[in-house]
């Protein structure tokens, strides 16, 4: 069988026009040697532990980028990591604890921001005033205001930037949003999204403990709230705490949220937001978020919902998570790997059968790094750009916040309050901690 680095190397030379044989890092470090220097990509690294290193791998995988910087809290995670580029270069990258001095770097000419939610606001923002071009994981940002500054700052500098929703990318949601749009399942009039995982019922409850040797917590803190180290709060688990992040409704929510706003063109919010849920499931875990939610997203001429199940990992179709557009002549049922037709009528008749060349294996983080290098030499958009990221973010922040007051929520983004709900309203805008401050834009 093959790998998941054997398959990325052959998708990289693939890409460079190569054919489609097996590679050894020796090969790709050839292949680097090759690349004059001023047609190298140099880029830095923040936040290298996840998912971090998982979109480095790919930058790495392309000949003409080299990995000259990394950053991170936890100078273990920076020892390992290192170790791990020189696999892909044979440059070893500079180490950082601080992504300031990172930034100040001239040679250095974008950024892959992977840092939890409630640091990715700054960072973007400090990246695009050094003059740098920004990768940036999804979600966006930890609250609606934070997407808004991040949104004024990015139009403000021009700069090229991809938000790490890689389904943007991937063939199989092309394909699949080029047959909704082609109108063959008929009128749509509802978009149902289910999210299942179990990291979405959080962690085994642990007593605080000494901030472990080598990182930085305070640093790591930024400007969400002091407190003590608790492993729950920290590498990985911290999705669920609302300081740091949103949950299965924004980690996985705009992942999928996205999808039925692509295929239908939406270029703004819902009418209205209804949300109900809570912590049925798992009272005996670390977690703030709901383990189980619904939310209903009304539209002028559909409805679209989400559901999650924390600790679950079965749902609608079989499938741990997806999205199915019910039409009147059928339902399209998708997800990372296939999509499908369940017709309504007239099987014969519609034969709305999936071909073959269609079907993918979901791969697409490849092509979502190869668009971010070629929009950076081209100076265009990218697949998921400022404008599509801010969207999809402050639609899923809305799901939290219209669970977290119980009530219906409608938003206005002239003004960028909820209409008629104060309380709401200040839910959109995080209190960042002395000395930080939220950029001025």
């Amino acid at each position: 069988m093959i790998t998941r680095r054997q398959f990325l190397e052959q998708a990289a030379l693939t890409a460079f026009g190569v054919s489609l044989t097996p590679i050894v890092p020796h090969d790709l470090l050839a292949m680097k040697r090759s690349i004059a220097p001023a047609d190298k990509l140099i880029i830095g690294l923040i936040g290298c532990r996840n998912m971090g290193f998982y979109d480095a791998q790919d930058f790495l995988l392309q000949p003409e980028v080299e990995l000259a910087a990394i950053c991170d809290v936890d100078q273990n995670v920076l020892e390992r990591r290192t170790n791990d580029i020189l696999e892909f270069q044979e440059k070893r990258p500079d180490q950082y604890r601080d992504y300031r001095e990172l930034l100040d770097r001239n040679d250095i000419d974008a950024v892959i921001i992977a840092t939890p939610d409630h640091w990715h606001c700054l960072q973007v923002v400090h990246a695009l005033e050094a003059g740098k071009d920004v990768y940036v994981e999804k979600p966006l940002a930890n609250s609606v205001t934070e997407c808004n500054i991040m949104l004024r700052a990015a139009r403000k500098y021009n700069r090229i930037i991809q938000v790490g929703q890689q389904q943007r990318s991937g063939i199989e949601w092309q394909t699949a949003v080029n047959f909704i749009q082609s109108g063959k399942l008929g009128k749509i009039g509802r978009v149902n999204i289910w999210s299942n995982f179990n990291y979405g019922a959080g962690s085994e409850k642990v007593p605080d403990s000494p901030v472990p040797e080598g990182v930085d917590f305070d640093m790591w803190l930024g400007p969400a709230p002091e407190r003590s180290f608790n492993e729950t709060r920290f590498h990985g688990m911290w999705r669920m705490f609302w300081d740091y992040g949103g949950g299965l409704m924004t980690d996985w929510g705009v992942h999928l949220i996205d999808m039925p706003l692509w295929s239908f063109n939406i270029r703004s919010f819902p009418k209205s937001v209804v949300a109900a849920g809570g912590i049925f499931t798992h009272k005996d875990r670390a977690l703030e978020m709901a383990d189980t939610q619904n939310v209903l997203f009304e539209m002028d001429d559909c409805l679209i919902t989400w559901e999650h199940n924390g600790g679950v990992q079965v749902g609608p179709y079989d499938q741990m998570y997806g999205i199915s557009w019910v039409g009147t002549n059928g339902t399209l049922v998708t997800d990372r790997e296939h999509w499908r037709i369940l017709p309504e009528k007239d099987e014969d008749k519609f034969r709305m059968e999936v071909p073959d060349e269609f079907k993918s294996d979901g791969e697409s983080h490849i092509n979502h790094v190869r668009n971010f290098i070629t929009c950076i030499k081209i100076r265009q958009k990218t697949a998921a750009d400022i404008e599509i990221g801010h969207r999809v973010c402050i639609w899923a922040h809305l799901g939290n916040i219209a669970y977290r007051t119980g009530r219906k929520l409608v938003y206005d983004p002239d003004t960028e309050t909820i209409l008629n709900d104060p309380e709401a309203t200040e839910m959109l805008t995080p209190k960042y901690r002395e000395p930080y401050q939220l950029p001025d834009y």
